[in-house]
């Protein structure tokens, strides 16, 4: 398993796919999701994951679009009612409707692999590959599952969303926008140095928004002329 700092930062950042960005964001543990679960297997079996691991068809694993590399989720086939647990170790599947892909051995846990899909629901149960010990598993679950329990923390966040307000030339600018809007807004507005084109350009920002969706619905209530999501 690959937990090292290095692999959770490179994992943590937006990603694009066939024109789309994805951007791995909060979660915590209980929430659950719904929606269709397919499965890859032989054609992959041996080759990278997203988070630099060697896949393996016979593991208990998955690939998730957003949730944090090394989740440990509960997936419950709501067609037949049987469930398996897996560890996220790679980004996917990456076609409309879907939000899990399976290993080979998760898919045959929950009868789906001559179907192809299945319309399951996902649990998050764990974080750093460890299955949580304040989730309420029965002991049968648990003996059928290749991850340990440990204690881990309620949730995890990957990326901190800021929206952008204001751009300055001079600092001095930005620190006065940056007064004059401190307690307009219910986040925290930050001052962020960055180079365009050479020369420096400080940027007023909001932080605070847990995803990008909360991010987007404030750009859309507010309509700031200019502004622009982005990530910590």
């Amino acid at each position: 398993m690959n937990n090292s700092q290095q692999a959770q930062k490179a994992t943590m950042k937006p990603y694009k796919v066939n024109g789309k960005w994805y951007y791995p964001t909060n979660v915590a543990l209980g929430e659950t999701y719904d929606g269709i679960a397919s499965w890859y297997g032989p054609k992959f079996h041996g080759k990278k994951t997203s988070n630099g691991e060697t896949y393996s068809m016979y593991a208990h694993t998955a690939a998730h679009k957003t949730l944090p590399m090394n989740t440990i989720v509960r997936v419950t086939s709501k067609e037949n009612g049987k469930s398996t647990i897996v560890r996220i170790n790679d980004r996917g599947p990456f076609v409309a409707g879907r939000i899990i892909d399976l290993s080979n051995s998760a898919a045959k846990d929950i009868e789906m692999v001559g179907k192809g899909t299945a319309r399951v629901r996902i649990e998050v149960i764990g974080f750093n590959g460890a299955i949580s010990d304040s989730m309420p598993l029965n002991q049968e679950t648990l003996a059928r599952s290749e991850y340990k329990v440990a204690h881990t923390q309620q949730s995890m966040q990957l990326s901190q969303f800021l929206v952008q307000i204001g751009a300055f030339r001079k600092k001095e600018g930005a620190i006065s926008y940056q007064k004059t809007h401190a307690k307009q807004y219910d986040y925290q507005v930050v001052i962020k140095e960055y180079m365009l084109q050479g020369s420096v350009i400080y940027r007023v920002m909001l932080s605070g928004f847990k995803s990008e969706a909360e991010a987007r619905d404030f750009v859309a209530s507010q309509k700031i002329t200019g502004a622009f999501i982005t990530t910590d």
